[in-house]
Parts: structure tokens; C-alpha cells; sequence
């Protein structure tokens, strides 16, 4: 029997790895670019995000208010969180109404939604009218009060939304773009100036400055826009002693820690105190009774002491997933009514993260406004949960996705692109 001499292995130049490394990276992103090019990634990005940011907001609403319930609810250190999960039960319904609902149908809601908004706006300076913290911005509507605001987020973008897409045609003309939704604006805002809610006027202002964006109006007319926005502010807050004096000690609160830097001061000793993993859920000592609106508005600076840099960089990752699927679809989507409300609530969603975590950093005045589902409050949370059901609605509307959910409900191939062609079926 004959054997063959084994040939010889030759070792691996290092030339020959880096070369293989080199082959591989772009393989890996080519994956990637193919994955983010499906249909449904999108509308998985939405709700995979949006639903961890709601579970881990129930978390930190139960952890930030337990003291505070325990001391205002009788001992019952669950009363805040089991409201705010009372919250999620009556606005699942309203999200599932609103990913199923026709885009058609929910363009007759926008002149209703928006009457609705200003007069519940109006009433609250009325005798229904219930002052919180100094803002006259609350609603009694027998045992439940709600905040009228909150709801006007989402009318003002649906009815500018449904204005702008019927005159398309016409958004080349710039008084096509101002004409009727600025004047209207005003009003709206106005109403909420005088309720003197100034952080629920700012994130309106960059909703209306967001949508004259994505509707192309001229660069001098944005530009003059944001000016004429922002002086009105700084004189809305000029107006006012407490909120001069809340702009003018954010950027060193230590300055004055015992009257308005209070609470600045205290959300930098949660988060700085946190470490990179933080002291662990349950375990922030700023929320006995240092912290004011810890389980509100300063939630963040909670859940950077518990969970540290680690569970704050986690929120923002969430938040812009969220945000760069939205605007995915509204730049994919071929319907000008969904282009106009998806762009409309993941500007309202970004922008109000982006104040209220630069409020609790102190790189922001402290003016008050909640992170969208992580603080408590159910007037805040029920229209922010049917925002991000509409915006899923749209993901599954792209092109291609409604074809793709069809062969996912059958069992059929997976893989698919934008073009609704198997990956498998190309060569």
C-alpha cells in the first residue's frame, strides 16, 4: 500500500490576515446597510424602542415615587405607579385604534382635534381652570384632571399635517406655507403662554418650526422663524421674576443653591453620583425629598443615580432609534399626510427629550416639561403613546412592508428588501 506524503501548511503571512480582515469589513457592512434596507425595519425599531422605553419608565416611576407616594398616599408606596399603569391599560385601546386606523379617516379628526384643543385650552383659564406650581394649565374634569397642552401636541400636527398635504401643490408659494397654519399657531401657543407654561410653548414652537422645515419654506423665513421664537421666549421668561431667575442660574446653580439652583443642583448630585453602573434600582438617596419632581420632571436625574452612565446612555440610544426611524419613514413613505405627521411627531418627541435632559444636565433652564414615556403623568403619556401608534401605523404602510407582514403572518420566506424582492432571488 502506497502512502502520499502530507503536503506542507504553509504558515499565515500577517499580510495575509490583514488582507482577510480588510474582505470581511465591508461584508459586515453591507449587512448592516441590507438590514436597515428592509421593509419592517422601521416599524420594528418603533415599537422595539418605544416599548422598552415604556417598560423601563414604569420602572423608574416606581423606584422615583415610592417616598413620595408613601409620604402623600397614606403609606401606600405604589399609588403613583399603579395610576401611571392605569394609564398604559386605558391607552392600549387608543393605540391599537390608532395602527389600524385608515390614514383617511384620521385626516377628518383634524379640524375636530384642533377646536377641541384651544377650547379645552380656554376653559382652563375659566373656573374649571386648576393651578399646579404656579402654571394655570390644568383641567378639572370631575374626579380627573388633565392637562390640555399635552393634547394639543398631537392636534396641532395632525391639523397641520392635513393642511399641508391638501395644498401640496401649492407649498412652492411660501404664503401657501404660512397661510393658515402660522396665524392659527399663535393662537394655540398664546393660549399656552397664558396658562404660562413656557416648556409646553417651546416644544409647540419647534413642532410648527419642524413641519416648516420638512414643507420647504424658505431658509430667510425659517431663520426669521426661530429669532422672532426665541426672543418672544426670553421675553416670556423676562416677564416673569421666578423663570429669570431659573434662566439665569442654570449654567452655575451652585451660585444659588438654596433658592432657584435647588433643584439643578440636585439633579447634578443624582447623576453625578451614579457612577457608571449606578447604585442600583431603588437605592437614589436624592429622591427623599432632595429632589423636587423626581418622579416628573427630573426622572432622568433618578435614573442616572440608579442605573449610572450606562442606563442614561441606554435612554438616549432609545430615544434617537426612535427618532431615526421616524424620520426613515417619513422620508420613505409616498403618502404626503404621513411624510408631514411622522416628521411632525418625532420632531415633537426629540425635542422634548432634548429640553428635558438638557434641563436636568443644568445646560437648559429648569421650565418644567416631562421625558416622553419615562416621567409620570397620564395627560402627558396617552398622547405620546396613540403619537408613536400612528407613527407604527406609517412604518407599516412604507413600501414594501405590508407585503412583508403578509408573508410573515403566512410563514413565507424572510429577507426581503424595500423592492420586495428575496434576497435568495438575486445574483
Amino acid at each position: 500500500m502506497t502512502t502520499t506524503a502530507a503536503r506542507p501548511t504553509r504558515p499565515l503571512d500577517p499580510t495575509d490576515e490583514a488582507r482577510a480582515g480588510q474582505g470581511r469589513r465591508p461584508l459586515s457592512i453591507a449587512a448592516l446597510r441590507d438590514s436597515l434596507d428592509r421593509p419592517l425595519t422601521s416599524y420594528y425599531l418603533l415599537v422595539g424602542a418605544s416599548g422598552l422605553l415604556l417598560t423601563l419608565g414604569l420602572i423608574m416611576v416606581l423606584s422615583s415615587s415610592s417616598v413620595w407616594s408613601y409620604e402623600f398616599n397614606g403609606g401606600n408606596s405604589y399609588a403613583t405607579f399603579l395610576k401611571q399603569l392605569t394609564w398604559v391599560v386605558l391607552a392600549a385601546p387608543f393605540v391599537w385604534v390608532a395602527v389600524r386606523m385608515p390614514h383617511s379617516m384620521l385626516r377628518k379628526f383634524a379640524w375636530p382635534a384642533l377646536i377641541l384643543s384651544v377650547v379645552l385650552l380656554g376653559l382652563t383659564q375659566g373656573p374649571m381652570g386648576v393651578e399646579v406650581n404656579g402654571n394655570q394649565n390644568w383641567l378639572a374634569l370631575g374626579p380627573v384632571q388633565i392637562q390640555p397642552a399635552e393634547l394639543a401636541k398631537l392636534a396641532v400636527i395632525l391639523w397641520c399635517s392635513h393642511i399641508y398635504a391638501t395644498k401640496e401643490r401649492l407649498l412652492t408659494d411660501w404664503r401657501h406655507t404660512l397661510i393658515p397654519v402660522v396665524p392659527l399657531m399663535f393662537v394655540v401657543i398664546g393660549l399656552v403662554i397664558v396658562g404660562e407654561d413656557l416648556g409646553t410653548a417651546l416644544v409647540l414652537m419647534s413642532i410648527v418650526l419642524g413641519l416648516l422645515w420638512v414643507v420647504g419654506a424658505p431658509t430667510k423665513m425659517f431663520v426669521g422663524s426661530i429669532l422672532v421664537a426665541g426672543v418672544a421666549a426670553l421675553g416670556l421668561a423676562a416677564s416673569s421674576p421666578e423663570r429669570m431667575d431659573r434662566l439665569t442660574s442654570f449654567a452655575d446653580p451652585f451660585a444659588s443653591y438654596g433658592d432657584s439652583g435647588w433643584q439643578a443642583a440636585h439633579g447634578i448630585f443624582a447623576m453625578s453620583s451614579g457612577g457608571i453602573f449606578g447604585k442600583g434600582i431603588g437605592a437614589s438617596q436624592q429622591k427623599w425629598g432632595d429632589l423636587p419632581a423626581a418622579h416628573t420632571d427630573f426622572i432622568f436625574a433618578v435614573l442616572g443615580e440608579e442605573l449610572g452612565l450606562f442606563g442614561t446612555m441606554l435612554v438616549l440610544a432609545l430615544f434617537l432609534t426612535v427618532a431615526y426611524a421616524g424620520f426613515r419613514v417619513a422620508r420613505r413613505t409616498v403618502d404626503p399626510f404621513a411624510r408631514y405627521m411622522a416628521a411632525g411627531i418625532t420632531v415633537w418627541i426629540t425635542a422634548q427629550m432634548i429640553i428635558n435632559i438638557g434641563m436636568v444636565l443644568a445646560l437648559l433652564p429648569v421650565i418644567g416639561i416631562p421625558l416622553p414615556l419615562v416621567s409620570y403623568g397620564g395627560s402627558a403619556l396617552l398622547p405620546s403613546l396613540v403619537a408613536l401608534g400612528l407613527l407604527v401605523s406609517f412604518a407599516r404602510h412604507e413600501p414594501g412592508a405590508q407585503a412583508a407582514l403578509g408573508r410573515r403572518r403566512e410563514g413565507g420566506p424572510r429577507g426581503t428588501t424595500a423592492g420586495g424582492l428575496s434576497r435568495g432571488g438575486r445574483r
